[in-house]
């Protein structure tokens, strides 16, 4: 089984999502279709050898809807270039309609307004000339208006006369197509109209204003929801489109698509780096803020990893290409989106169960209330005014009924949710993570890589002697650079970072388990355990060196055979962001426990520092996985965030995994969010954007079924009989285009929001 993301083309609304994913679900080889209204894309798990996308095709093709095979090449920007360019295709045929039919929606809108405003109020004019005389070229108008600008609404029709199959055009065009039908009728056979005692009422500005209303409400839609999928957009826009290759010693440019793995790239200042790689000469600054959200450059030298798609500022360097093509962390991000954005929250399950029976519902229910106005109402009012009437319900039920609001609600306010966190280097795997982190009560930290930085740095110098620090770390770091030991790497690291020159050393030597020697302009120095200064006969401070060691830092001890010069302290340092990440959650009324292989001093002490709650040390990897289930079993949702493999079993148990991107690849698969750059600070982002998100998907929802819940009763004339009050279907059909275009801004909000 291969899981495939197909652009999808003709979906018109949530009910088209609907049909398709149902027919595609009945063929043979595909275990699972997921078809997303909000960004018009199919994810499909099938079986190749079962199944083909011809055969898919095939199923739908019939019903107006086809799929477009992804590109073969692997590189993303090529999909997501041809998707931009329908899109944009399908918003300009939409706006040269509603170029044409808004003017004439409006005039046409306003003499109907004046009108009505005529009988109803004794103080308001006649209209100059009564609206009989313009009844012709309102039959002309409207039928332009039906056949041309409402032909997806009469290919509607059409597709649920041949396959049963209702969306919302097939609402729509039932409703236009009978107002017209009907007025053609009244005008055009006079006799139809006397023969069975029919009004002389016509309904061509029916017909007008709500297919101009509902193609206007499509432009506005459809130019809305591209802004909603911007993100995908902005992060191919990140891709380089060539590169600079030495081949056979001479710099050639070729497209960054065919870049080979091992090959050897120039890149020079305010180049774009276009694949992924080691440097291998040079030193630069590269702005990495599309990966890490930090908009101060990196220092890179040899041995550095840098990212495609991210921009060099200064300096010209060479590196090999590591990762070519779809294995690009610029092209794992996109995928990873652009998967998140199609996917459905749980939310969105009822939403998906409405729209599915809608649409038949509603057909239902607009024969039923015209039944009844031919019936009981043609009773009491007669049955020119009932037929009136209940032509006027039949149409408005049917305008105002269209689940488009219903089926936009969730997916937009995801799409906009998912890109918005791309963008704050927040990887959200699926929708159903963003909506269960909103509902955490705990978040679980891993202390390695996570609270701390992973690896050993030198923390604090105690200086012994009178020298400078810079003195003391010259001679150490010297001393030190001839070791393996990563507390070697953190002392010369230290070094190197505050430009304190080494110096030469003769006569080095490493005594085991002690320490190491060696000799500096004359004078012999040691450094090592305090172990050694004591073998040494020196006095150290043992109390103070206790203490330390219980925080979990190692103390190095610098001297001469005569004196002890310093001590440095060497530990796994907590990152700066920790502690305002913890008190931020802790504000939020999250519960905060970390999960430790290490020992219980240490962890204590690091919890302390950083404000955790609950601290759990001297773990396996199998009693973290067996603390989160004890938290689930109280009835706790669990975050967990974690960086290492012995995280992965936990990170998958939890009910929200949370990788950092500078942590092992299976922890980053068994994650359903990973934290870019390893910024625990973004988790705090992370749940105010799911709290942000799910407060959006339900005013959506809210706002979705209050238009359809008032609307469609009032449109049937439940409230004439008591108050008088009936929707006249052009107020419907502008109701139901601007429910549409409300939902989609309301999820657009969410892009301005700071997290």
């Amino acid at each position: 089984m291969s899981k495939t993301i197909f652009k999808v083309k003709g979906m018109h609304c949530a009910s088209c999502a609907t049909i398709i994913s149902k027919k595609l679900k009945r063929v043979p080889g595909v275990s699972s279709a997921e078809v997303n209204y909000g960004n018009e894309k199919a994810v499909i798990e099938l079986d190749s050898k079962k199944t083909s996308v011809l055969e898919l095709n095939a199923e739908i093709e019939k019903l107006g809807y086809s799929l477009e095979e992804p590109s073969r090449e692997g590189a993303p920007q090529n999909d997501g270039a041809a998707a931009k360019h329908d899109h944009d295709g399908d918003v300009h045929a939409l706006h040269s309609k509603a170029q044409f039919s808004f003017p004439v929606t409006i005039a046409v809108f306003a003499l109907m307004l004046w009108d009505i405003a005529a009988q109803t109020f004794s103080s308001v004019p006649n209209l100059p000339l009564p609206m009989e005389i313009f009844e012709p070229a309102l039959l002309v108008l409207s039928a332009v208006f039906m056949f041309w600008i409402g032909l997806p609404f009469i290919k509607g029709v059409a597709r649920f006369a041949r396959h049963g199959a209702a969306n919302m055009d097939t609402l729509i065009g039932i409703g236009t197509l009978a107002a017209f039908i009907y007025s053609s009728l009244i005008l055009l056979v006079p006799a139809f109209a006397s023969a069975l005692a029919l009004p002389e009422y016509t309904y061509f500005d029916v017909t007008i204003v709500v297919v101009g209303f509902v193609t206007l409400g499509k432009y506005l839609e459809a130019r809305s929801k591209k802004k909603t999928g911007d993100a995908i957009e902005k992060l191919l826009g990140l891709q380089a489109k060539t590169a600079l290759v030495i081949r056979d010693g001479v710099e050639v440019e070729i497209p960054a698509g065919e870049v080979a793995l091992g090959d050897v790239i120039v890149v020079k200042p305010a180049g774009k780096i276009p694949v992924d790689g080691v440097l291998v000469d040079g030193a630069s600054f590269v702005d990495e803020s599309m990966i890490t959200g930090e908009p101060v450059p990196t220092e890179k030298k040899a041995g550095d990893l840098v990212v495609g798609g991210t921009l060099n500022t200064t300096g010209t360097f060479t590196f090999r290409a590591t990762k070519v093509g779809s294995e690009t962390m610029l092209a794992h991000i996109v995928k990873m989106v652009e998967e998140a954005q199609g996917s459905k929250a749980p939310i969105q399950a009822l939403a998906d169960k409405i729209s599915g029976v809608f649409v038949p519902i509603v057909l239902i229910l607009a024969l039923v209330s015209l039944a009844l106005w031919l019936t009981v109402g043609a009773s009491y009012l007669g049955f020119s005014a009932a037929i009136s009437y209940g032509l006027s319900s039949f149409v408005g039920i049917l305008v105002i009924a269209c689940p488009c609001a219903l089926g936009l609600a969730t997916p937009t306010a995801i799409i906009v949710g998912v890109g918005k966190g791309a963008r704050e280097g927040i990887l959200i795997k699926d929708a159903a993570t963003l909506e269960k982190l909103h509902k955490a009560t705990v978040i679980v930290f891993d202390k390695t890589g996570t609270i701390t930085k992973g690896k050993p740095e030198l923390v604090s110098i105690e200086r012994v002697a009178a020298k400078g620090d810079d003195e003391l770390v010259s001679i150490l770091a010297s001393l030190e650079k001839r070791s393996e030991h990563p507390i070697a790497h953190a002392i010369v690291a230290y070094a190197e970072r505050k430009k304190v020159a080494l110096q030469s050393v003769s006569g080095f030597e490493a005594i085991k388990g002690k320490g190491l020697r060696g000799e500096i302009a004359g004078v012999e120095y040691y450094a090592g355990s305090p172990k050694l200064a004591i073998s040494l006969g020196l006095a150290v401070d043992l109390a103070l060196l206790e203490r330390e060691t219980l925080e979990g830092k190692t103390p190095i001890v610098l001297a001469t055979k005569r004196e002890v010069m310093g001590i440095v302290l060497v530990a796994d340092a907590v990152k700066p962001e920790a502690i305002v990440a913890i008190k931020e959650l802790r504000k939020l009324g999250l519960r905060t426990v970390m999960l430790t292989g290490d020992s219980r001093n240490t962890a204590r002490a690091i919890a302390s520092k950083v404000g955790i709650d609950e601290v759990v040390a001297e773990v396996m990897p199998e009693d973290k996985l067996n603390h989160i289930q004890e938290l689930q079993s109280k009835g706790e949702v669990v975050a967990m965030a974690g960086d290492g493999v012995n995280d992965a079993p936990a990170l998958a148990q939890a009910d929200i995994g949370i990788a950092m991107a500078t942590g092992t690849d299976v922890a980053i698969e068994s994650a359903g969010i990973t934290l870019l750059h390893g910024d625990i600070s973004k988790l705090v982002k992370a749940i105010r954007l799911s709290k942000m998100t799910m407060r959006g998907i339900k005013q959506n929802l809210f706002w979705a079924f209050v238009y359809n819940v008032v609307g469609i009763p009032l449109a049937g004339g439940l409230f004439y009989p008591i108050f008088g009050w009936l929707l006249n279907p052009i107020f419907a059909g502008l109701a139901m285009a601007f429910s549409s275009v409300s939902v989609v801004g309301n999820s657009l909000r969410i892009k301005s929001k700071t997290l």
